[in-house]
């Protein structure tokens, strides 16, 4: 066990790349006692907990055209593009059964790292068990914005975590973990645009100006972010693994060619880095 921290960052069916850095790290019995997941960071870090290479992986890349799973239609009957009750019943329940026991036994601390709608700000919910509590907390995670209703945990209105701290390097360092490796999905000089969509998330949620300020001044908070990111990589704080070329996969990519590839960038790129992150690790 690493004393230390593990930051998966979200990005849609682009975080795919994630699902081949876990399985390196599943591969090479790496575990860290803190792992903190994104929206679809949060949903692979469930397979890497419970020690399942390929699960992740298979959960985006064979799934992502059944319309059960991801779809418009599922959008306009249930007000979620990603299929609820398909998502947290029938595929860790029988179609890419889940090892809940392996999960339960782990020492590694997982957080659900989610944006309260009513403050704009992020709040990092543990996931303790993989019963009905965790998964809406990891589900909360991954509800993104204009595509899935808000989740309501404890009294309070949660979305998508990548909203208020897309990568919560300084809420790991904060939490102590001195070693802390963090996985992007977007390369080095990635600089992130305004949202395009404002306006219309300025109407839906009018209700919650201070999730319409976050919404707007996401993408300045990102950028910060990432220059934080490069500043303690550089200064050897941190480790970084991602990509080294920008994203040939969409947020909402469907092509399976496309998205084994990136994947298996993933996994390369773990696996070039290994030695290094050791050696970071270990220093």
């Amino acid at each position: 066990m690493i004393q230390g921290g593990l930051v998966l960052e979200g990005g849609g069916t682009r975080a795919v790349y994630s699902t081949g850095v876990i399985d390196f790290f599943i591969e090479k019995d790496i575990e860290f006692s803190s792992v903190y997941g994104v929206s679809a960071g949060a949903v692979h870090a469930c397979s890497y907990l419970s020690k399942q290479k390929y699960r992740a992986r298979d959960l985006f890349i064979e799934y992502i055209n059944d319309d059960r799973y991801a779809s418009f239609k599922n959008l306009i009957k249930t007000g979620d593009y990603f299929g609820k009750e398909f998502s947290l019943k029938e595929i860790p329940n029988k179609l890419l059964p889940y090892d809940f026991e392996t999960y339960k036994k782990s020492q590694s601390k997982f957080y659900a790292v989610v944006t309260n709608v009513g403050t704009g700000k992020a709040e990092y919910l543990q996931v303790h068990d993989m019963d009905d509590a965790g998964l809406e907390n990891v589900w909360a995670s991954g509800s993104l914005p204009l595509m899935s209703r808000l989740v309501e945990i404890n009294g309070n209105k949660y979305l998508d975590g990548g909203v208020a701290d897309s990568i919560p390097v300084l809420k790991s360092l904060e939490d102590g973990n001195e070693k802390t490796v963090v996985v992007c999905t977007q390369h080095k000089d990635y600089v992130k645009e305004p949202n395009k969509l404002i306006s219309a998330i300025k109407f839906k949620y009018r209700k919650y100006p201070e999730f319409v300020k976050a919404m707007e001044n996401r993408h300045i908070f990102y950028n910060k972010t990432m220059e934080e990111i490069n500043r303690l990589e550089a200064e050897g704080k941190i480790f970084v693994i991602r990509p080294k070329m920008p994203a040939t996969v969409g947020r909402l990519e469907k092509d399976k060619e496309i998205l084994h590839k990136w994947y298996q960038t993933g996994y390369d790129d773990a696996k070039e880095a290994y030695d290094r992150m050791m050696d970071f690790i270990n220093k």
